[in-house]
């Protein structure tokens, strides 16, 4: 099983100005030289607390943040210097999941409008096959099919987030970000979300980055696990092994935060 992403040295930093000029006086590294590699058909846990460089690291393998130095490749090609043509179709490839589904719907448009607004865009279906792919959509992720007329507001957050997942896979990405794709959904809903993630991986032969500041999370989900904690990689390995040995004092501390039955709060 080879590599479908590698991402080497990565850094992103930036400028904090200062004065009336706006002088740079020093670099927030938010993300500070991280190697790691994603395997075809795995999925990787990012974990480490707030502020760590986590959804910095994914806003850059997204191309939404531009590094400063590193490369990041996905197949094998650096992803860096495309443009054009090349960029848009390195886009179909990559999809993300964002924490806040109602933040990430337009409110404005239909259910049917935002499951197939980037298929049409990018040459996908035509558009009087909407209607019939948006239905597939749906049905994949456990949705109901007679919500096509919706908006986002009429749904929960567990369906809304369903939502932002089947608009994710409806461009048969190979590489999925979810970016605390469950941490404001309830314990029950999360469970549920989870599961479905899981099953995709499996039908669509997907590759997940899972990023989290919860590890009790990734060990349900993740096969191998990287601990950031500054900007940095800290820990990294085979999820059961890291959370049973771990070997860093970052990473017992995040282990000790999850909260365990009958332990004293």
């Amino acid at each position: 099983m080879g590599n479908i992403l590698e991402v080497c040295d990565l850094k992103v930093y930036f400028p904090v100005r200062k004065g009336v000029l706006g002088f740079v006086d020093h670099y927030v590294k938010a993300v500070d030289g991280i190697t790691f590699n994603l395997r075809r058909g795995e999925t990787l846990g990012v974990v480490g607390e707030s502020g760590c460089g986590k959804s910095t690291m994914s806003r850059a393998i997204l191309m939404l943040n531009k590094p400063c130095g590193g490369t990041i490749k996905l197949n094998g090609k650096n992803i860096l210097s495309l443009k054009g043509v090349d960029l848009l179709k390195y886009r179909r490839k990559v999809q993300v999941v964002f924490q806040d589904p109602l933040a990430a719907l337009n409110p404005r448009l239909t259910v049917l409008e935002i499951l197939t607004e980037a298929m049409v865009y990018h040459g996908l279906c035509k558009k009087e096959e909407r209607r019939e792919k948006a239905i597939e959509l749906l049905e994949s992720v456990g949705l109901p099919t007679d919500i096509l007329d919706r908006y986002p507001h009429e749904f929960s957050g567990g369906q809304r987030q369903r939502l932002c997942i089947a608009r994710a896979i409806a461009l048969k990405p190979e590489l999925l970000i979810c970016d605390e794709a469950v941490s404001a959904l309830d314990l029950t809903i999360r469970a549920q979300v989870l599961d479905l993630l899981a099953e995709l991986k499996k039908k669509l032969s997907l590759s997940i980055i899972f990023i989290t500041h919860d590890i009790g999370v990734v060990q349900h989900i993740s096969d191998r696990i990287i601990v950031m904690n500054k900007g940095k990689i800290v820990e990294q390995g085979v999820t059961t092994e890291v959370l049973s040995n771990p070997k860093e004092e970052y990473t017992k501390f995040l282990i000790s935060s999850v909260p365990k039955i009958g332990k004293p709060l």
